[in-house]
C-alpha cells in the first residue's frame, strides 16, 4: 500500500500545525490574574484619610512607606514623585492610600455623580446595616445615597441585599453592603465579633460592559461571577441618579475581592475620565492584580494595543511597595490596574 504513507504523513503534519497554532494563540492572548491584591486610592492629607478608616470603619495599619526616585516616576507616570503610601486591611482585604508629597494632584472633581466614569468605590461588608449607618451618622459622614436601601425581591440575584453610598473626606466614594442568608460569599456569614467584617468589591463604571469582558476576562483571565439588572427606586436611590437602569457584572480572581461592572443603560449622560488624570490626582484609583510574571502580562496586554501608563515594567526595590515588579496599564474605560508581581508572602 504505498500510496497511502504520503496521506498519512500529510495528515499527521497539518494536525501537529494546527495544534502549534492553538497552543501559542491561548498563551499570546491570556494572562492569569492570581489574586486581586489590594485596592489603591490618592489622598490629600494622609494622617486624616488614615484616622478616618482606621478610627470610623476598623481598618488596621499594616504598613507605613515614603518612597522617592526613577523608578517611581516610571511606575507612576509623574515626575518628581515622592510619595507616603500607607496599606491598611479589614478582615482579608487591604486597601493601599498614597499621598503624593511632590507633585500635588488635583483635588476630587467638584459635582461627581454616580455615573460619571471615573466613579469607583469599595463595597465595605457590615453585619448589621442599622447600626453601621448609625455609626456613620455620628461620624457625620457626607452622604451619597439618601438612606440606605434594600434590593427589592423581584431582582433575583440580589434580593434582600442592602446597600448605602458615602463619602471619604477626600470624596471618595464608598459603600456599606449587608448580605442576607444565602446571598454574597458564605464568609460574610461566619460567627464573628466586628461590625465591618471587609471588602466584598471594587466596582467602576463602565461604558460598554462587552468591551471591559474582553479586558478583565479574555486577557486577564479573571471569571465572571454573577450578573443583574439592577433598576427602580432603590437603585435610583441609591446611586442617587434619577432614572438609574444599570448592568451589573461581577468578576472574580481566585483570591481576593471581585471587581463589578456599572454600566448605566439610563441615564447616558456620565462624564468620561479626563485624558489628562494621573495618578497624583486625589480622583485616582489603582485596583491592584497579582500575576506570576509582570513582564509576560505586560507583553500580553501591549498585544492588545491597551494604553500604558507606565513606560515598561519596573523593578521596586527591597519590595518598598509590597512588590517586586509592576506597571500601571489602563482598561477600555481609563480606569487603572496596577499589575504587579511578588516573590513572597509578605504584605
Amino acid at each position: 500500500m504505498p500510496t497511502r504513507k504520503p496521506i498519512r504523513f500529510v495528515i499527521v503534519f497539518l494536525l501537529l500545525l494546527a495544534a502549534s497554532f492553538n497552543t501559542g494563540t491561548a498563551s499570546e492572548k491570556t494572562t492569569a490574574v492570581k489574586a486581586v491584591d489590594s485596592i489603591g486610592m490618592t489622598v490629600s492629607d494622609m494622617d486624616t484619610a488614615v484616622d478616618f478608616y482606621s478610627k470610623v470603619l476598623s481598618f488596621e495599619k499594616i504598613s507605613d512607606t515614603e518612597v522617592w526616585g526613577s523608578e517611581y516616576e516610571s511606575l507612576k507616570g509623574v515626575f518628581g514623585v515622592r510619595m507616603r503610601v500607607v496599606r491598611l486591611r479589614l478582615g482579608d482585604e487591604v486597601i493601599e492610600l498614597t499621598d503624593y508629597l511632590t507633585p500635588e494632584g488635583r483635588p476630587y472633581p467638584q459635582g461627581t455623580r454616580s455615573n460619571d466614569g471615573w466613579f469607583q468605590h469599595i463595597a465595605i461588608v457590615v453585619s448589621d446595616m442599622d447600626k453601621a449607618f448609625e455609626l456613620l451618622r455620628k461620624n457625620k459622614v457626607t452622604f451619597a445615597s439618601t438612606a440606605p436601601q434594600t434590593i427589592p425581591e423581584w431582582n433575583k440575584a440580589a434580593a434582600g441585599i442592602r446597600a448605602f453610598y458615602f463619602r471619604d473626606p477626600d470624596g471618595h466614594f464608598l459603600e456599606i453592603i449587608y448580605f442576607p442568608p444565602g446571598k454574597g460569599n458564605p464568609k460574610w456569614h461566619g460567627k464573628n465579633a466586628g461590625l465591618f467584617l471587609g471588602i466584598d468589591h471594587t466596582a467602576i463604571v463602565v461604558a460598554d460592559t462587552d468591551e471591559s469582558l474582553k479586558f478583565y476576562r479574555d486577557t486577564l483571565g479573571m471569571k465572571v461571577a454573577g450578573e443583574s439588572n439592577n433598576y427602580g427606586t432603590e437603585q435610583e436611590h441609591l446611586n442617587n441618579v434619577f432614572g438609574a437602569s444599570l448592568r451589573i457584572t461581577s468578576l472574580k480572581a481566585p483570591s481576593g475581592p471581585g471587581i463589578e461592572f456599572l454600566e448605566y443603560m439610563t441615564p447616558g449622560d456620565g462624564r468620561p475620565i479626563p485624558e489628562d488624570e494621573k495618578a497624583n490626582d486625589v480622583a485616582h484609583w489603582e485596583t491592584n492584580l497579582a500575576v506570576e510574571d509582570a513582564a509576560d502580562a505586560e507583553a500580553t496586554l501591549r498585544s492588545g494595543n491597551y494604553s500604558f501608563v507606565s513606560p515598561e515594567t519596573t523593578d521596586v526595590p527591597e519590595e518598598t511597595l509590597g512588590f517586586d515588579k509592576g506597571f500601571l496599564v489602563r482598561d477600555p474605560d481609563g480606569h487603572v490596574m496596577k499589575v504587579i508581581e511578588k516573590n513572597n508572602d509578605g504584605e
